[in-house]
């Protein structure tokens, strides 16, 4: 075979969405955009403010705010080095470590170069190299920004929320993605008053309520403080320890590194041992029994149901007293699309001053698919006017028909070429449009549209301001 014939058979490459990721297309983003727009609208009743973050933050930042040891920051992040363009030196003494860790110990397949780095470098080496990472989260980022722009001067507590894309490199499943989006908020700074903790809760169950959502389910638990968590965690550990043979090596090795999380077992073999081990709520000291009995009588006077979940924990040192979870119907086993809590030592371990914190995150992508398996996905909307236009003089007036229809509010679609009429009126129901609009040379002269009603094929003549008085009342 020549090469000509070679580069003709040749095909170009098929492009598709990374694995993990995927495209939002109409009418499917007209759900997303109701659901953000409704998240604007409830926030903002209850007085939180918009924040806007980067995609990408240093790698520190989540290293100390989400924890360097967990499965987030060790394996799931997306992490690279910042071009170093101006550290000519500083760069090449990276290309010489990265190709020496290559030749003796090559990267797992799921580990990137940002990994890599992030693991093995000499003390010396780690230290200059500027890591950054696509955002796992937005709490980090949320603190970071409250004290990098000292938010602690304006009038306390800052309320904040923000909704966007996030990043994790872990299996894609049902409602779980790569790229996955967030709604989330955050109250800064102020006192750690139980009323703000259930007003935090009202106001993300007043936004599923807004939005209908089916089967909404909302556990709470205190997961107490500094003082009396780490006596109950060893507590938990030693009855842990007694039981360790009949546990899997999950909950196994987690009874050293964080018998909290041995609560968050799925395994049917574990639920009745579970079952038996001492609950954190006998065991908060005073202050904390308090607020957490506090927080249920707030939640009650805002007339928020609630069930209580003792095994609703949180792994991190920074999290305390409060935190909640809430479900919904239609997502199987992994079925929540809220998490939340209280988290009053983050900012201090960011680098910013003491200060009070609560938050939640939606799991944006779950919620649209619980709503889309409920029912309550909008169909596609179609135009509600088509513009049929025949004729030179009939196509300026269809021109300034369609601008005023549009400056209405209406959804108008207008041709770019003269079209036949039967075609017209074909193209204009395979867009769904509730209305033809038909000029032409009679109408123009006679200053009477035409405005055809498509579901049963009427016709009436108006004149433009009456036409547009009509289209206000039946649209």
């Amino acid at each position: 075979m020549s090469e000509g014939a070679a580069k003709k058979e040749e095909k170009p490459r098929k492009f598709q969405a990374i694995r993990g990721t995927r495209d939002l297309l109409p009418p499917e983003t007209a759900l997303w955009n109701r659901v953000e727009q409704t998240a604007h609208e409830v926030f903002a009743t209850f007085g939180f403010g918009e924040i806007r973050l980067p995609i990408f933050e240093s790698t520190d930042l989540f290293a100390r705010a989400v924890g360097g040891e967990t499965d987030i920051v060790s394996k799931e992040m997306y992490t690279f080095v910042d071009r170093l363009d101006d550290n000519p030196e500083l760069w090449g003494k990276i290309k010489q470590f990265t190709a020496r860790a290559k030749e003796q110990a090559p990267p797992p397949p799921n580990e990137g170069r940002g990994q890599m780095l992030l693991a093995r470098p000499p003390a010396d080496l780690k230290e200059q190299i500027p890591l950054l990472s696509l955002r796992p989260e937005a709490t980090a980022s949320v603190c970071r920004a409250y004290i990098e722009h000292n938010m602690q001067q304006l009038p306390q507590p800052v309320k904040l929320y923000y909704m966007g894309p996030m990043f994790r490199r872990e299996r894609p499943q049902k409602g779980r993605y790569r790229q996955f989006y967030q709604i989330g908020a955050e109250v800064l700074g102020g006192s750690d008053a139980p009323a703000i903790d259930a007003e935090v809760i009202e106001m993300v169950m007043t936004f599923f309520d807004r939005l209908e959502l089916q089967g909404v389910q909302l556990d709470i638990n205190s997961i107490g403080c500094r003082e009396c968590r780490p006596k109950y965690v060893e507590l938990l550990r030693a009855a842990l320890l007694k039981v360790k043979d009949k546990l899997g090596p999950d909950s196994q090795r987690r009874i050293e590194t964080n018998p909290l999380r041995v609560l968050d077992s799925k395994l049917e073999s574990e639920q009745a041992i579970i079952a038996k081990l001492p609950r954190i709520a006998d065991h908060l000291c005073e202050e904390c029994a308090a607020h957490y009995a506090a927080v249920k009588h707030q939640l009650e006077m805002r007339g928020v149901i609630y069930r209580e979940n003792w095994r609703l924990v949180r792994g991190l040192d920074y999290y305390m007293r409060t935190t909640f979870e809430i479900t919904a119907q239609g997502l199987g086993s992994q079925n929540a699309v809220c998490g939340g809590g209280r988290y009053d030592g983050l900012v201090e371990l960011l680098g910013g001053p003491p200060t009070k914190g609560i938050g939640f995150a939606i799991g944006e992508d779950r919620l649209i698919l619980t709503l889309q398996e409920s029912g309550k996905a909008p169909v596609q909307q179609g135009r509600d006017v088509y513009i049929a236009w025949m004729g030179e003089r009939a196509h300026a007036t269809a021109i300034r028909a369609a601008k005023d229809l549009r400056k209405a509010g209406f959804s108008v679609e207008l041709p770019p070429v003269e079209q036949k009429f039967g075609k017209a009126l074909g193209q204009a129901d395979k867009l769904g449009a509730k209305y033809a609009l038909i000029l032409g040379d009679n109408e123009v002269s006679e200053g009477l549209w035409t405005l055809k009603t498509l579901a049963d094929g009427s016709q009436t003549k108006f004149t433009e301001p009456d036409l547009l008085e009509h289209l206000k009342k039946h649209l």
